[in-house]
């Protein structure tokens, strides 16, 4: 993995060189006009959790996993003829992780193959802004590959500024087409579910979704934004290797209704106190069709000590009330049509809390000019059922 970060770079760098470079022209529209390097974000992040939940072993057992994550992206802008503004994203994210939970799809193997798994998931997307209409198109697509999981995304949004530039309205289509690999725990594996291989049969799950959303400048001081969204997902919903046991000991793998229907909707906002002080809140109400509902709160002041260094302590608090397929270890029986011990779908309060720091000097990072900034970012997640976790997080811009 650290051979990966490393070769990225140094290609971001070799890319970097090369849209440095100015060729001397005496057409300034055409200059305006190019294809040209906008900036480069490498993201690197470290994430440890434990627990006792696990829903491999049906609701108990270990939730130990520890995630190294690498995200490298690079931005290209030109004007058209039309003086509109094309921006071109493109993105390579590379998971590795550890599982002691997932290693226990098998009860008697002490490491298999679950233990470890890398994913890979590039993007692409493109805006175009026209400024003189106040208008801003754009579209994308993604895609996301592990061992077990094989998805392909899409996206296309549109969004209109009022008459007096003080407001936007937005919509955004997406799509998520899934395919994953039913790996049922090892005593569950009988007929059709029993492998050749890595032959394993394959299920679909689609994502379906739209968010609306509006911006407003209400004042010098004060912004917000008002998001809703519609989420359909249809097909296979629920994780084979998820176990159920019922009271009668019996165990079962997981299941879930073939579709749920998800309409959450939040506010933002940010309120410019000063020159030294901005702060930022943010509401979430959560609902579906599984009889879930939840609440998400948090406050993020951004303190900026000079005009180039700031500080932004944060923190969060979610509050969720289960699904109504959820029951813990040994309490469903033959009675549910459908069963979970998943205590993600639980009903639980969780906090969340930290600090970021911020650097971005007119000289670049320790001298170097094109690294225009670094923000580092620590977080520590608990929640009401004992589950932890900690996240430290790396970004570094070059322009």
């Amino acid at each position: 993995m650290k051979k990966i970060t490393l070769s990225i770079l140094a290609l971001y760098i070799g890319v970097l060189a090369v849209f440095s470079q100015t060729k001397p022209s005496s057409d300034s529209a055409y200059r305006q006009r190019k294809l040209t390097f906008s900036e480069a974000n490498i993201v690197s992040s470290y994430y440890s959790q434990d627990g006792n939940n696990s829903a491999i072993t049906g609701g108990i057992g270990t939730e130990k996993l520890t995630d190294f994550s690498n995200s490298f992206s690079i931005k290209l802008t030109r004007v058209d003829k039309k003086w509109r503004k094309h921006s071109f994203d493109a993105e390579l994210g590379i998971d590795n992780y550890t599982s002691a939970s997932s290693d226990r799809i098998d009860l008697k193997a002490n490491s298999s193959a679950s233990y470890n798994d890398t994913r890979i998931y590039p993007s692409l997307n493109w805006t175009m802004e026209d400024d003189k209409k106040g208008l801003t198109w754009g579209a994308g697509a993604s895609a996301s590959r592990e061992f077990d999981y094989l998805s392909f995304g899409s996206q296309v949004n549109v969004a209109k500024k009022t008459k007096n530039r003080m407001g936007e309205y937005g919509v955004k289509l997406f799509t998520y087409l899934d395919n994953l690999k039913l790996i049922y725990p090892i005593e569950l594996r009988t007929g059709a579910f029993i492998p050749r291989g890595e032959d394993y049969p394959m299920a679909a799950r689609n994502t379906f979704g739209s968010t609306f959303s509006y911006n407003q400048i209400i004042n010098a001081q004060l912004q917000i934004s008002i998001l809703t969204d519609v989420i359909l997902q249809q097909g296979y919903l629920g994780l084979p290797f998820h176990r159920v046991y019922f009271t009668d000991n019996s165990v079962h793998v997981e299941k879930l209704p073939d579709s749920r229907l998800k309409t959450p909707i939040s506010i933002r906002a940010s309120y410019f106190a000063g020159d030294h002080l901005i702060l930022r809140g943010y509401y979430r109400y959560y609902q579906d069709d599984w009889g879930m509902t939840a609440h998400t709160i948090s406050l993020e002041p951004v303190i900026k000590t000079t005009a180039f260094f700031s500080v932004s302590p944060f923190y969060r608090f979610y509050s969720q009330q289960a699904t109504k397929y959820f029951a813990p270890y040994q309490q469903h029986t033959a009675a549910n049509t459908y069963y979970t011990s998943n205590f993600d779908l639980s009903t639980f309060t969780s906090h969340f809390y930290g600090a970021g720091i911020r650097m971005a000097p007119p000289n670049g990072i320790l001298g170097w000019q094109h690294l225009g900034a670094l923000e580092l970012r620590y977080g520590h997640y608990s929640r009401s059922n004992n589950m932890q976790s900690d996240i430290v997080t790396l970004n570094l811009t070059i322009k």
